[in-house]
């Protein structure tokens, strides 16, 4: 079950009352440095507006790839391990807004994971330490370490024992 902080609205749906929940200004400025962040080629420069303007935490050696997407009203919600890659045009979000509420949850992506192309990481799910995601996967529950998933909807193909040692 994914992790997700319910927050009831009335009235309008909660997508329509958007800047009662995250100021305007701070989405403003999201939406520039992602815009910016999702065409660099840099990885380095990449990583660094990321971790500078939208307190995204990344670490060391992590590429994300060409137009990933990451959340733009909340990505201080999005942790991603050392010396990961985040493949093409990925979206990873931490916020649902549904007709009766909104949810928040925080994404962990762990070390060395592998996620393909097209890929969509919904809010409050782990993907464990050298786990694979397959290309155009719904991440919708926790991806246990060393497992390949993929899949809509996502499913473990196969699992490894032993998925911290290397030899």
């Amino acid at each position: 079950m994914r992790r997700t902080t319910k927050y009831p609205v009335s009235g309008a749906n909660s997508l329509w009352q958007v800047y009662r929940t995250v100021s305007f200004w701070k989405v403003f400025k999201n939406v520039i440095v992602i815009q910016i962040g999702r065409y660099t080629p840099f990885m380095p420069l990449k990583n660094w507006l990321y971790r500078t303007f939208l307190g995204m935490k990344i670490g060391e050696k992590t590429a994300l790839a060409f137009m990933v997407m990451p959340d733009i009203m909340f990505p201080e919600k999005i942790t991603i391990g050392r010396n990961s890659i985040i493949g093409y045009n990925t979206t990873i979000l931490a916020h649902e807004y549904l007709v009766d509420e909104y949810r928040l949850g925080d994404v962990v992506i762990g070390d060395e994971v592998m996620i393909g192309a097209n890929t969509t990481i919904l809010p409050g799910v782990t993907i464990g330490d050298r786990a694979v995601v397959g290309a155009g996967t719904l991440v919708h529950k926790d991806v246990p370490a060393g497992a390949f998933v993929a899949g809509n909807p996502m499913r473990v193909i196969r699992q490894e024992e032993h998925a911290f040692y290397r030899e």
